[in-house]
């Protein structure tokens, strides 16, 4: 994202976090579900190409952080929220707590909705 071509705090957020799958990604790996296998299990929908390709957007932004746990084959990644970040984790908590009580206000099915864990 180029500097000079934002001219709202809130398109920031949007280019950071905008989109189908970030937040949700976001949202997983902040409680822990941080292995690109779970992520997938959490995220059925999404392609292995578009996860993979939104977790290196976010890593690449400076969002999450991607760790080898254990070299080998197959090695263990992780994503976990980076230091400077963390504040994101109460934003994310904040958003779902505003989220969960507008949908059952105007009666959204929340069937498949993402779980606290």
């Amino acid at each position: 994202m180029k500097k000079n071509d934002v001219k709202c705090p809130l398109e920031v957020a949007h280019r950071l976090i905008g989109g189908k799958w970030k937040l949700r990604i976001l949202w997983y790996i902040q409680q822990g579900h941080n292995r690109f296998s779970i992520l997938k299990k959490k995220l059925p929908d999404i392609s292995e190409k578009v996860l993979y390709t939104n977790l290196r957007e976010l890593e690449a932004s400076g969002l999450i952080e991607k760790k080898i746990l254990k070299e080998g084959n197959p090695s263990v990644v992780c994503y976990y929220l980076a230091e400077e970040h963390i504040p994101l984790k109460k934003f994310l908590e904040e958003l779902w707590k505003f989220t969960e009580s507008y949908t059952k206000k105007y009666g959204f099915d929340m069937e498949n909705a993402l779980t606290k864990k």
